[in-house]
């Protein structure tokens, strides 16, 4: 019933169990307290290097890396769009239109440039209007989001969502493993030493989905209040009260059942995850 062991902060295991999860395939994910992505413990989980060798072919293709790029901001740009419309209120009518006149430039040729451009773009009014998705119980004004910042994340919210897509990189991460991919060989984001490039190209359309439904879950239903934060100069952290209740949130979410687009079956979003990978 374990799909992976994920450690936040300074917790210590055994060698035994170390043994018992690799044997068995188990990774055991690291976390620094502040919720940063160190790294993956696992077995010896290769078992077909010509998987790992077509990739790298296809990373060295520019049609395709473009292409796959392209892909990948107009689904997440579609689900950003759609939780909107779902979730914001007043309906902020002029960001909608302005982002589907974005994603209707994706169908035109362009580079990968082009594409950073975009994405900024409609990330720039997706972000200008979550506030209106928040309805927090306790109407503290640490609520008031009003951009997206990280590194650190300032206030709140901003907090729940770095937390959100840490995890979610490391499920995506876990998920690439699983099928004997490179995660950190990417085709949109470019590889750099110590950076999951190919995790972060899959989690870019999951991040709407699962980690920004599951910020809106938490808060709009008080399983995080403001006192689970603590703000200082140095940015704005979860308690372990918070943490726990947002991990809550976020694994709901993941085993909430939806219909797969493609296969017309139901299964979670972490199954969604793996096959996506």
């Amino acid at each position: 019933d374990v799909s992976q062991l994920v450690l936040c902060g300074n917790v210590s295991i055994s060698a035994q169990t170390v043994h018992l999860l690799c044997e068995a395939g188990i990774p055991i994910v690291h976390l620094s307290r502040g919720n940063w992505f160190y790294g993956i413990t696992h077995g010896i989980t290769l078992r077909n290097a010509f998987d790992r060798a077509a990739q790298f072919r296809a990373a060295a293709d520019p049609s395709r890396t473009l292409a796959f790029a392209r892909a990948i901001v107009a689904a997440k740009g579609a689900n950003q769009r759609t939780l909107l419309l779902r979730n914001a209120s007043p309906r902020p009518d002029t960001e909608l239109a302005r982002m589907a006149t974005l994603l209707r430039k994706l169908d035109a040729p362009g580079d990968a440039g082009a594409l950073l451009g975009i994405e900024g773009a409609i990330a720039a009014h997706y972000f200008s209007v979550f506030n209106r998705c928040l309805r927090p119980r306790d109407f503290d004004p640490a609520w008031d989001f009003r951009s997206r910042n990280r590194r650190p994340p300032r206030d709140p919210v901003n907090a729940l969502l770095s937390f959100g897509y840490a995890m979610l990189a490391k499920e995506c991460t876990v998920a690439l493993l699983a099928e004997g991919l490179d995660p950190w060989w990417g085709f949109y984001h470019q590889p750099r030493h110590g950076r999951p490039a190919l995790a972060l190209d899959l989690a870019e359309e999951f991040r709407p989905l699962v980690v920004d439904s599951a910020v809106l879950t938490a808060v709009n239903t008080g399983m995080v209040a403001a006192g689970d934060f603590f703000t200082s100069a140095a940015g704005c952290v979860l308690r372990d009260t918070g943490r726990k209740a947002f991990i809550r949130a976020y694994e709901a979410r993941l085993d909430q059942l939806v219909t797969h687009p493609l296969f017309d079956y139901r299964c979670s979003w972490r199954a969604v995850i793996r096959l996506q990978a």
